[in-house]
């Protein structure tokens, strides 16, 4: 630098450890600069499960027809109670989700038994002659299934609202006992001492159905839902519908299983025909009472 001028050197030098200074101090806050978040993907959906036991406190109002003979029920849960010599039920409600798809089932099986109290005897179907006699009771063995699928077609905040379609299948096996002294036309009957039984045999049908549930996050851990179906259309019974509310409240968790207790209301109807005169069987009966239940979900 001797061949250059005085000022010219400072000029240089100065430069020179502006850059050195420069660069250590990038790789100084290169080092202490946190590093990039790492952007995960986000999880799947994934299935999960609820099983619900529950008790239906059933009761049951409309006609019941057996071999062409009619008979009007007009029975409370406790008045089924008393008249069941066992109260039989198995009832249960099955529900696995993936994000807004849902399979659902249900299964309902109950014998019960309903006495001359409320059974009353009413017209006889065509073809059948003879009186009716007196109705001493009515016992029905029973079996619902239903299976379906749900799809979440709207949700805003807490509440969401889902499309179902499935079927119901329907088992019915029904004795309707009678005053045999009364019954003129007792060929096609069973008679035992001073009764008469008309026995249905195995009765079998399945309805299609389509409906709606909303759903209401009230609080944390806490849900309201509501449901409604119709099904039958003339191709299993004439015409059926349901409907459901009911409250659901966590109770607590237990490895990983979150249980709830369920309480509401259930009522079903169904108007089923097959057959005419003698062979005429008809079941125009709404169900409905109470629901109590405790839930697993997992």
């Amino acid at each position: 630098m001797r061949h250059l001028p005085q000022w010219l050197s400072c000029g240089l030098m100065v430069s020179a450890g502006l850059l050195v200074g420069g660069a250590n101090d990038a790789h100084a806050a290169d080092l202490s600069a946190p590093p990039a978040p790492v952007i995960e993907a986000p999880a799947l959906p994934s299935w999960t499960y609820r099983i619900t036991p529950y008790g239906w406190l059933t009761a049951l109002n409309g006609t019941q027809t057996i071999r062409g003979r009619s008979v009007k029920v007009d029975a409370s849960f406790a008045d089924i109670v008393k008249a069941s010599d066992t109260l039989v039920a198995l009832m249960g409600d099955f529900e696995a989700r993936n994000g807004p798809v849902g399979i659902l089932s249900n299964v309902v099986w109950s014998k019960i038994g309903v006495d001359r109290s409320n059974v009353r005897s009413r017209t006889l179907a065509p073809g059948v002659t003879g009186a009716l006699g007196t109705s001493l009771g009515l016992d029905i063995e029973m079996a619902i299934v239903e299976v379906g699928a749900a799809y979440e077609v709207y949700r805003s905040g807490p509440l969401a609202l889902d499309l179902l379609g499935g079927a119901r299948y329907w088992h019915q096996s029904a004795d309707l006992s009678l005053d045999a002294t009364a019954s003129v036309s007792a060929a096609d009957l069973e008679v035992a001492g001073a009764r008469a039984f008309a026995r249905s045999g195995s009765v079998d049908w399945v309805d299609p159905m389509v409906g709606a549930r909303l759903r209401y996050t009230v609080a944390r851990g806490h849900e309201l839902w509501l449901r409604g179906d119709i099904g039958g259309f003339g191709l299993g019974s004439d015409f059926s519908w349901q409907a459901i509310g009911a409250y659901g409240f966590e109770l607590g968790t237990y490895q990983g299983v979150t249980f709830s207790g369920v309480i509401g209301y259930r009522a079903l109807y169904v108007d089923y025909v097959q057959g005419e005169g003698r062979q005429r069987y008809d079941f125009d009966m709404l169900q409905h009472g109470p629901v109590l239940g405790i839930s697993a979900r997992f």
